[in-house]
């Protein structure tokens, strides 16, 4: 029996293609902003608002180490996909080798330094005398998981590459049902309280990871464990890196702004404006979660495409992905929209919190429909290894725009004003988005002209 490539990316129908490896992505993706969730309903019902809050301070934290799982996984996801395209298997392989290391080392330093500084940081990020320990709890369990957490999302980017798209979403699946019962199990019946939420989520992720090593244990696919493809090469490390810049630029960017959301809204309304953030973050991150599946759907599509320098499929794709995105966003405008307060609900008991959650929601989606065309947009220059341009797209929407409105639209508007600066990013950023994709188009254009 030979080894199995995913020739597919290059003849199939888009369409077929992009359900096919789209749909386990989405399925996954949302599964895992599910048990997210799943942990800020455990914690917001069984250890009080502060509880939610606390959890709330440690999203920069949890931002910045997904930023560096990002910069390996996904650099070696659009890496792989492009060698695959051009049938260099031995570089896709070697490149798989070279992502696994260095998880592990991005993963060890990360959990090390944060450690280190990790109550200074956590004031730092907004942390109060009450919210303090219980993101410091929270905390000390991720940190000492870190490392299965890079490796895990990592390897599970790369089954999406390597032509495993549904046993990518079969392990996120197992996560998240090994994470509620988990929850259940440490908050509920231990009352390990939110130290149970967050053992309950490292143990979920290791599970997971055990199955996913045995699947690239199989000689029989084109990427799999095997000696010699370990040894770090320069080479390797620069294309995953430069790829992967993209969104590790705009998850370090979410950190820098979520820092000054909570602060600006410890500010304006103290820690339970923190814990509404919390909320809605959960709620919002859900939906684009959803986008990032398409977007990992589209991913191997217009990578390999374009290494097979087959423009007008890569195009195509787009367009799909897009439109697919654009209706989940605008799903999660309606639902937010008229359903804000049952949801709050759903996460607290306390009317304060809810009626803080539900207002501060309406306002956030406000303009969620077209903030797929940034979303979109930005990963699909990361898919054909342009991210110079993935690079401008995420810092737009992050820096050039929603950091600025952080600060004018506060004193104007008080606590509403920070609420309305997530929309007004969204807007903005769109704009900046179909600019530089007009300009791809027609370069795209020049070249199928040229053949």
């Amino acid at each position: 029996m030979g080894v199995v490539i995913p020739t597919e990316l290059g003849t199939e129908k888009i369409s077929s293609l992009l359900k096919k490896y789209a749909l386990p992505a989405i399925i996954a993706m949302a599964a895992s902003s599910l048990y997210n969730i799943v942990d800020s309903i455990f914690i917001g019902q069984g250890c009080g608002p502060l509880a939610i809050a606390g959890l709330a301070i440690t999203f920069p934290l949890m931002n910045l180490s997904a930023a560096f799982g990002t910069l390996v996984g996904v650099g070696a996801l659009t890496t792989i996909s492009v060698f695959l395209g051009q049938r260099n298997y031995e570089a896709a392989q070697r490149s798989f080798g070279n992502a696994f290391v260095m998880n592990a080392i991005v993963g060890i330093i990360y959990m090390a330094l944060v450690f280190s500084l990790l109550d200074p940081i956590l004031l730092f990020f907004g942390a109060s005398e009450n919210t303090l320990p219980y993101a410091r709890d929270y905390m000390l369990v991720i940190l000492l998981g870190n490392i299965i957490t890079h490796e895990y999302f990592g390897l599970n980017a790369i089954m999406r590459a390597s032509g495993m798209p549904k046993e990518a979403m079969y392990a996120t699946l197992f996560t998240v049902f090994n994470n509620a019962i988990l929850d259940a199990l440490f908050i509920l019946v231990f009352g390990w309280g939110i130290t149970g939420a967050a053992a309950a989520t490292v143990l979920s992720q290791f599970l997971s990871l055990c199955w996913i090593m045995y699947l690239f244990s199989n000689k029989q696919r084109i990427i799999h464990f095997r000696r010699g493809i370990y040894k770090l090469k320069f080479r390797f490390i620069k294309d995953m890196i430069s790829v992967g810049m993209a969104p590790f630029l705009m998850n370090s960017a979410a950190c820098a702004v979520v820092i000054i959301i909570n602060k600006q809204l410890y500010y304006y309304n103290g820690d339970l404006a923190i814990g509404a953030y919390g909320i809605v973050n959960r709620v919002l991150f859900l939906f684009v979660m959803v986008v990032l599946g398409l977007n990992q759907g589209m991913q191997p599509i217009a990578g390999f495409n374009y290494g097979a320098r087959k423009y007008q499929r890569v195009t195509q794709v787009l367009k799909y992905t897009i439109l697919a995105a654009t209706v989940v966003l605008t799903a999660g405008f309606v639902v937010c929209e008229l359903f804000a307060g049952a949801i709050s609900r759903c996460f607290t008991t306390d009317p304060q919190l809810v009626q803080m959650s539900a207002k501060g929601m309406r306002i956030a989606v406000s303009c969620f429909p077209v903030a797929a065309l940034s979303m979109v947009i930005s990963n699909f220059f990361q898919s054909i290894r342009i991210p110079s341009k993935a690079i401008f797209l995420s810092l737009s929407r992050q820096l050039i725009v929603l950091l600025p409105a952080l600060f004018i639209l506060p004193p104007i508007f008080g606590e509403a004003g920070i609420w309305m600066s997530l929309p007004l990013s969204d807007a903005l950023a769109s704009i900046i988005a179909i600019i530089l994709l007009r300009n791809q188009f027609n370069h795209f254009k020049k070249l199928d002209n040229a053949e």
